[in-house]
């Protein structure tokens, strides 16, 4: 039967031929003041150009570049070049190179510049924040241009690198008791023209254009090339401060095009995928997607990641649509990765867009996630348990007093794990465990490329649509579920806010009024950002929500006898060395109050009816214990 892939034996002499180049392809531009050496893998000649400007402006030099090795051209251009800058042409239009540390306005012309001198004062002392488990981490998903455009949100460098160390964001954050923000795709993207940055303009940023420069648009000077460098470098350090990690959303597995590449432009199909009858294959959804197994394109994403890593001090990587990647290249990037720091933290999507050009049983997908120690997925499981399909976002699920969905999130609720209590075959996606360890599972109930949780709500639950406190009920429930799992908890930035999109379910290049954050929620609707950072405290100070370990996990945690729309859990026998003997969390989606049976004894509250603190609400009995509709409640011994 025909493969409907290219077969290793149909590529063996083209990826041979990568092989050698793969070591060589990543140091193009070598500056000193006396001279600059420009180096490129390509399988032709190329042409090197300098350029006085970023954008316009004749050419000023032309030099043919020599053949130093199988495919390896170079030249040495004497004199200091610091803020010339450069192209390479082998035939199919100028690029960058595809490894371009600093670029001209638009991402078209690489730029020569020192290093060195795009470090802030005291960068020397800056470095990424160690961790005693991935499982004490607490991500906060934030695009730039949503969190500080609005004028409520009263930061000065609004949309900007530089908003993230203008102090009433850094209060904000730490007072929220996140510790690691996961900014979205922040390298130079091609969508938003940087010489127009007062027009308003909006992107997420999936689509790469130079994948190793901090995006222009975020800079308060896209034209000068080293000030994105220096104010990305400036908000790491702010963020590291105040003692909040810094996750890079990257996007390798696709680029805006291919024939406007740097990949195509320097190495004609020697980065992407295509089907047997020649056709680029389209796993991403967006019209190409890239062979993370060929060795040029391996080797790119493992020197581009730990770059971000050393020059930029990255604590971790969202990897985007992950499922197009294949395994051998995620675990050689975990590998290489923790040489530098194994404190640094890998996620992705565990799945694609669409149907990738490469054996399913090879890419990294979320069932397979077993064979990828160290990386973490989402779980769409726990989401969709919760709040309804991705598929259909008029379809309630558990925040809809829907029964059938108690398993989906048991099994959220543990990190995916194996556990006796657990019967897979009636979970909505996953029939067995695909996580190891917990700390292999992201949970959360939204995230960017979605309805926000409030809009959500309304779209399937109509009656809820102008009930602002049931609105809020159903939030701090879902919520609930989402810091109190054995998973790696993440949330949307705003929806500590109250957040909404309008409606708008896909909104990466809808207009700041659908995007922009309002801050004035917080003071519209102060009890959710008190309960989100009550709940957030409360798993800060109880290891018992973050055992990070399965075995540990399976010991402590028992599930109390399912009820329709009632998911309840006890954290057993000081779990983790926690201070709280035994802690239970009952999630009620009914409407109506429900009852559960609880130990004789007596328990402090630490979360109820909207209120959340750990030095406790007050005290009840057990037995028969009530809980409200639309409710969780948290409480120990």
């Amino acid at each position: 039967m025909k493969p409907k892939y290219y077969s290793a034996l149909a590529f063996g002499a083209f990826l041979m031929s990568q092989t050698a180049l793969a070591q060589t392809q990543f140091n193009e531009v070598q500056y000193t003041p006396n001279s600059t050496v420009f180096k490129l893998n390509a399988p032709t000649k190329p042409l090197l150009r300098i350029y006085n400007a970023g954008k316009g402006g004749k050419v000023e030099k032309k030099m043919k570049m020599k053949k130093t090795a199988n495919n390896v051209w170079e030249t040495t251009v004497s004199g200091d070049l610091k803020g010339k800058f450069y192209t390479f042409d082998i035939g199919k239009g100028e690029t960058p190179g595809v490894f371009a540390k600093a670029v001209g306005i638009n991402g078209q012309r690489g730029a020569v510049i020192d290093m060195q001198t795009t470090n802030p004062k005291g960068w020397e002392n800056d470095s990424r924040l160690t961790l005693k488990s991935p499982a004490d981490l607490i991500i906060y998903e934030m695009h730039h241009r949503d969190f500080s455009i609005d004028a409520s949100s009263e930061l000065v460098n609004k949309g900007k690198f530089l908003a993230l160390t203008e102090p009433k964001a850094i209060q904000h954050l730490k007072s929220l008791g996140i510790n690691a923000v996961h900014i979205l795709p922040s390298y130079d993207y091609a969508s938003v023209d940087e010489t127009n940055t007062s027009t308003p303009q909006y992107n997420w940023g999936y689509d790469p254009l130079n994948y190793n420069v901090p995006e222009g648009s975020y800079a308060t000077n896209a034209a000068l090339p080293s000030q994105r460098i220096l104010e990305f470098k400036q908000m790491v350090q702010a963020l590291h401060k105040a003692g909040i990690r810094v996750i890079l959303d990257v996007v390798y597995n696709h680029t805006f095009d291919i024939a406007g590449s740097n990949f195509e432009r320097t190495y004609p199909k020697a980065y992407y995928r295509y089907t047997a009858d020649g056709k680029p294959s389209n796993g991403s959804g967006c019209g190409n997607e890239t062979a993370s197994e060929h060795p040029l394109m391996r080797q790119f994403m493992l020197e581009s990641m730990k770059y971000w890593v050393n020059e930029y001090h990255i604590d971790g990587f969202r990897v985007d649509l992950m499922g197009v990647h294949d395994i051998e290249t995620m675990n050689l990037i975990r590998k290489e990765i923790s040489a530098i720091d194994p404190n640094v933290f890998i996620y992705g999507e565990g799945w694609s867009a669409g149907s990738c050009a490469y054996p399913t049983e090879k890419l990294a997908l979320k069932a397979n996630v077993k064979q990828m120690p160290g990386i973490a997925a989402f779980s769409d499981e726990l989401r969709d348990a919760l709040r309804g399909p991705f598929s259909d976002d008029k379809q309630a699920a558990f925040l809809g007093g829907i029964a059938g969905f108690e398993e989906s999130i048991k099994a959220g609720i543990t990190g995916m794990i194996a556990h006796p209590q657990v019967d897979y075959t009636k979970v909505n996606y996953a029939k067995e465990p695909w996580a190891t360890q917990p700390t292999q599972m992201i949970s959360y109930v939204s995230c960017h490329d979605d309805m926000c949780l409030v809009d959500r709500i309304k779209a399937s639950i109509p009656e809820a649509t102008y009930d602002t406190e049931a609105i809020i009920r159903l939030n701090l429930l879902a919520q609930t579920a989402v810091f109190t799992s054995q998973g790696i908890p993440f949330m949307l930035s705003g929806e500590e806010m109250l957040r909404d999109k309008k409606g708008v379910h896909n909104s990466f290049n809808s207009p700041d009024e659908i995007n922009h954050l309002d801050w004035n929620n917080l003071n519209v609707y102060p009890q959710v950002f008190a309960y989100y950072k009550g709940l957030i405290n409360i798993r800060k100070q109880h290891p018992a929500f973050r055992l990070g370990n399965a075995d540990l996990v399976r010991k402590h945690l028992e599930f109390l006898p399912v009820q329709d729309c009632v998911v309840a859990f006890k954290l057993k026998n000081h779990a983790g060395g926690d201070k709280w003997n035994n802690i239970y969390v009952i999630l009620n989606g009914n409407r109506d109050l429900r009852t559960i049976n609880l130990p004789q004894g007596k328990y402090t509250i630490v979360a109820n009816n909207g209120e959340a603190n750990e030095a406790g609400l007050g005290e009840m009995e057990g037995g028969e214990v009530m809980i409200d509709g639309q409710n969780a409640l948290i409480l120990h011994d």
